[in-house]
């Protein structure tokens, strides 16, 4: 499911245009977006958290040349399912 359908099935359950829920949507990610980015964790209980978590520096190669190169230090943002979320693919 890409983000068009996704917009699509909320317009339909939650009975309001594609527009609205296209809104909603955009204001909602743009939102988890900002409070991951600023260090707050954003729990949606039943489905998931999303965190901000550091990567050490780590040494890679490079699978064209072989030679090795160092992969610099990154803050990535990461999700973990919660459980409902995780009993609901059993």
């Amino acid at each position: 499911m890409n983000k068009a359908q996704l917009i699509e099935v909320v317009a339909k359950a939650a009975n309001v245009t594609k527009v609205d829920a296209e809104n909603v949507l955009n204001a909602a990610l743009d939102s988890i977006k900002k409070s991951v980015k600023k260090g707050e964790d954003v729990t949606l209980i039943g489905f998931g958290t999303f965190t901000k978590s550091k990567r050490q520096a780590r040494s890679g190669r490079n699978p064209q040349t072989g030679k090795e190169i160092t992969i610099p230090a990154m803050t990535v943002p990461k999700f973990r399912p919660g459980r409902e979320f995780k009993d609901a693919m059993k």
